[in-house]
């Protein structure tokens, strides 16, 4: 049996999950709404080999290594903090034998692109998992990235890893947990660009706006049912705006799809505008960098419409596009709807 620091051994798993970008349909996940997100052809790779009773990964972005013995009491204390949702999935699937990685992505970070479920994925990928059933596997990487991050987010980043399908994007009911494959329309080309603050959910105030959806139910019951004259009675001004944005983002999710099966992008681009106005004033999500690369970006000949996507505070602005407008014109990345999370290789 290898002893405690013993050399690596070589590496016998190749494994690859994507980022993704929400096109609509933020904070919304939850409360049980509809989103549509799509995932990307940017992600994560997670190379490993299994040996030894230490877990020592490595990033090529980031100078630290981590050194994690097994068992792992509370992945939301291992160092450096990338690694902990590493040590998250290794905890979920209930990693015995530990090993050496390499963890690298073409992912930007904080960028609000779904990099820690990408990393978590990966990860849990390369230690054995294998996700036959996609939105079993989305609840253990969520469970996983609770354990990391000390707050559960909602499922939609997962389960867009999991269910995507190469050239569509999805339209998931995140109460019912149902995905609905959608193609983009022929010459609508998607961007990201980010707006120059790294995103941080652990840092921002996403568990106070989940709250505040929590405490609107308990006073007019699921706002995935809710409508405006069930929003209007609530007395308090800042849950009143809350729930208001909830219920009309999952009104725009529903426009948005039948925008994209009809080829019509010009509602498609009129829904994000609203959504981001929505996020802004009634969510309190946005911030001025978000809100003037937004308006930049609008004003482009040949957008069609731009929004924040992921939860705010900082990250990227999502544009759809005609599919001749320069990349240089629009900056960020240009991006293609991709496949599922995947085992590259096992040697």
């Amino acid at each position: 049996m290898p002893h405690r620091g013993a050399p690596a051994a070589p590496v016998t798993v190749r494994a690859f999950a994507p980022g993704r970008v929400n096109l609509i349909g933020d904070h919304v996940d939850y409360v049980g709404g509809l989103v549509l997100p799509m995932a990307v052809q940017l992600g994560t790779t997670v190379e490993f080999g299994a040996g030894g009773d230490i877990l020592e990964m490595r990033s090529t972005s980031r100078p630290e290594v981590a050194s994690i013995s097994l068992p792992i009491p509370d992945p939301a204390t291992v160092e450096p903090e990338w690694a902990r949702f590493i040590a998250g999935a290794a905890v979920e699937i209930g990693l015995a034998t530990g090993g050496h990685g390499v963890v690298s992505t073409t992912l930007p970070i904080g960028s609000g692109m779904s990099s820690s479920a990408a990393l978590t994925v990966a990860a849990a990928l390369a230690f054995g998992a294998t996700f036959e059933d996609p939105v079993a596997g989305a609840h253990l990487v969520r469970r996983a990235e609770a354990l990391a991050s000390g707050f559960e987010s909602g499922l939609m980043d997962q389960l867009a890893i999991l269910g995507a399908e190469e050239g569509t994007a999805c339209l998931l009911d995140c109460r019912d947990e149902s995905i609905v494959r959608l193609r983009l329309p022929e010459g609508l080309a998607v961007h990201a660009v980010h707006c120059g603050v790294e995103r941080r959910l652990a840092g921002s105030e996403y568990a106070a706006r989940r709250r505040s959806c929590e405490e609107a139910e308990v006073r007019i019951g699921p706002l995935r049912d809710a409508g405006l004259d069930d929003v209007d009675r609530i007395g308090d001004p800042d849950l009143r705006r809350r729930a208001r944005h909830v219920v009309t983002e999952i009104e725009r999710v529903r426009n948005a799809a039948e925008a994209l099966e009809s080829g019509d992008v010009e509602a498609l681009g009129e829904a994000m505008i609203a959504s981001h106005r929505s996020l802004r004033d009634d969510y309190d999500v946005s911030i001025p960098e978000l809100d003037e690369l937004q308006q930049r970006l609008c004003a482009i000949d040949g957008v069609h419409g731009a929004r924040l996507t992921g939860a705010g505070f900082g990250g990227c602005v999502v544009a759809v596009a005609d599919d001749d407008v320069p990349d240089h014109v629009i900056g960020g990345w240009r991006l293609r709807p991709g496949g599922p999370a995947r085992l590259i290789s096992s040697l």
